[in-house]
C-alpha cells in the first residue's frame, strides 16, 4: 500500500535541484526555514500555494491498491469476522453442536463430542489462532491507510494556516501602505497650508495700513 506523489515542477525535476524562487521566499517568510530543510508535505503545500492549486485529495484515490491475493483474502476474512452475520452464524453453529451432543445423539449412543465439548474447544482454539493474525494483517494495512489520510489532512491544515498567515501579511502591508499614503497626504496639506499662511502674512500689512495724507506733495497754488 503506497501513496501516489507528484514531482515538484511540471518537468519532474527534484525540488532540491531546481527550487522555485517564489517557494524559497515563502518557505523563509512563512515557515522560517530554508527550502532544502522542508519536508515532502511542506514542499508539496508550498508548491500548490505557488501554483494556486487546491491541496485537498481523496485518500482512497491516493492509495495505490497493490494488494496481493492473500491480502485481499485477509481483508475479506477480517470484514466477515467483524460482522453481525458471523456472530449470528457462529451462535447458530454452537447451538446446533450443543443440541446434537446433549439432546439428540446421546439417546442414540452416537455422540461425537460429549459434554464438556473438548473437540469443540479444540476447534475454537485453532480458529482463534488462525483468525487473529489474519485480522492483524488487515489492521496493519488499515493503519497504513490511516497514516496516509492523516498526512493528507496535515497538508490541508498546513495550507490553510499558511494561507491565513499570508493573508495577514498582505493586510499588514496594505495597512502600512495606506498609512504611509495618508501621512504623505497630510504632509502635503500641511505644507500647502503653511505656504498659504505665509503668503497671507506677507500681503496683510500693505493691504491693511491706510495711506498718510501728509505724505502727499503740496499742490502748487494757481
Amino acid at each position: 500500500m503506497t501513496m501516489t506523489t507528484e514531482p515538484f515542477n511540471d518537468a519532474g525535476t527534484p525540488p532540491a535541484q531546481d527550487p522555485h524562487p517564489q517557494i524559497q521566499q515563502m518557505a523563509e517568510r512563512l515557515l522560517g526555514t530554508r527550502h532544502t530543510e522542508l519536508s515532502a508535505e511542506e514542499r508539496r503545500v508550498l508548491t500548490r500555494m505557488a501554483k494556486r492549486r487546491r491541496i485537498s485529495r481523496n485518500a482512497n484515490d491516493e492509495i495505490a491498491d497493490d494488494r496481493s491475493r492473500g491480502e485481499r483474502l485477509a481483508d475479506q476474512v477480517a470484514a466477515f469476522g467483524g460482522s453481525w452475520g458471523f456472530v449470528v452464524g457462529f451462535l447458530v453453529f454452537l447451538l446446533v453442536w450443543s443440541l446434537l451432543n446433549s439432546a439428540v445423539l446421546p439417546p442414540l449412543g452416537e455422540t461425537f463430542d460429549p459434554y464438556p465439548y473438548v473437540f469443540l474447544n479444540l476447534i475454537l482454539s485453532m480458529l482463534a489462532a488462525i483468525q487473529a493474525p489474519i485480522i492483524m494483517m488487515s489492521q496493519n494495512r488499515q493503519s497504513a491507510k490511516d497514516r496516509i489520510a492523516a498526512n493528507l489532512d496535515y497538508e490541508v491544515n498546513l495550507k490553510a494556516e499558511l494561507e491565513i498567515m499570508s493573508l495577514h501579511d498582505k493586510m499588514d502591508r496594505l495597512r502600512s501602505q495606506q498609512l504611509e499614503a495618508l501621512i504623505r497626504q497630510q504632509s502635503e496639506q500641511i505644507a500647502l497650508l503653511r505656504a498659504l499662511l505665509e503668503r497671507h502674512q506677507g500681503t496683510a500689512p500693505s493691504a491693511g495700513v491706510p495711506a498718510d495724507p501728509r505724505s502727499d506733495p503740496p499742490s502748487d497754488p494757481a
